[in-house]
């Protein structure tokens, strides 16, 4: 049981880091967030093989083993890259938009605004195909509305605009990400094969961006960290415990990583919190969660 809760907690911190190296990365380096994306959807990718390597050969050398396991296969002894095409476009617009945005936006705003928007498309998804909500989750809902439009009201603190779209926009692409894998097997090795494959979106980023490359030792470093740490060794630790947690469960632990975000991002990189970002991480957060845990009426 206390273990669950240890490794629950090491992926908060790893979903919290991303957000801290990308915004560190990007305002006390001379890294480009087309650089930045690159080297963190590789690094990552290859961190996620290797684990798949190490724990799981048995998907590597009969990749349908698991569904026929004791019927024979010619073609069993081919590796079989999990995930698909558009899941990958999925985690490539996320990571893009990501970076982008953290050129203008601090940690914890960008957090809070991504994992935001995550839910809310994972709950527009839900409502879309037929969940109905009851008044104690509407007023969530509203009330979750409301704290992103306190958030960008105008104000000494309002983020930049183009940042905060850009944020909105990576997190549809991830709550989009997140309802594909639900259906998509194995979350460890469909992420694997999802990361292989956004290393081919990158490219076309990478090259379109050449006029605007720059990087230097520090910024590579902490792209590193972003994709082989808080990303690959994050998410595999995040969907190994996953399923030892209920769904409401799991969907409320993730509302902590605005908040660690923000905790870190003042003792790490020196940044303020105002009153409006209080106001608004309440509202926001406090709405989805009156929405994922709100009982039926």
């Amino acid at each position: 049981m206390v273990g669950k809760w240890v490794y629950t907690g090491i992926a908060m911190l790893a979903f919290a880091g991303n957000s801290i190296l990308c915004r560190w990365a990007l305002a006390d380096t001379a890294i480009d967030p087309a650089s930045f994306t690159a080297i963190r959807l590789v690094s990552g990718a290859l961190c996620l093989a290797g684990l798949v390597f190490m724990f799981k050969p048995q998907f590597i050398t009969n990749p349908d083993s698991a569904a026929v396991p004791h019927e024979s296969h010619p073609l069993k002894s081919a590796p079989r890259l999990h995930g698909s095409w558009l899941g990958a476009l999925g985690l490539f617009t996320y990571a893009a938009c990501f970076s982008f945005a953290y050129i203008s936006l601090n940690a914890a705003t960008g957090a809070l605004i991504l994992f935001g928007s995550v839910q809310f498309t994972m709950i527009t998804y839900s409502l879309v195909m037929g969940t109905r909500l009851n008044r104690w989750q509407g007023l969530g809902f509203v009330c979750a509305i409301l704290g992103l439009g306190i958030l960008f009201l105008p104000s000494a603190t309002t983020p930049d605009l183009f940042g905060g779209v850009l944020m909105l926009l990576a997190g549809v692409a991830w709550g989009g990400y997140s309802v594909l894998g639900k259906k998509a097997g194995d979350p460890t090795l469909v992420t694997t094969g999802n990361f292989i494959r956004s290393t081919a979106f990158a490219l076309p980023l990478v090259l379109f961006s050449i006029p605007d490359l720059s990087f230097d030792a520090n910024g590579v470093v902490l792209a590193l960290l972003s994709g082989a740490i808080a990303s690959g060794m994050g998410y595999a630790i995040w969907y190994a415990v996953l399923p030892h947690h209920p769904t409401t469960t799991s969907a409320s632990i993730q509302l902590s990583v605005p908040v660690v975000t923000t905790v870190i991002g003042i003792i790490v990189l020196g940044e303020a919190l105002s009153v409006t970002m209080v106001i608004a991480s309440c509202a926001i957060l406090g709405g989805i969660y009156m929405v994922i845990n709100g009982k039926r009426a």
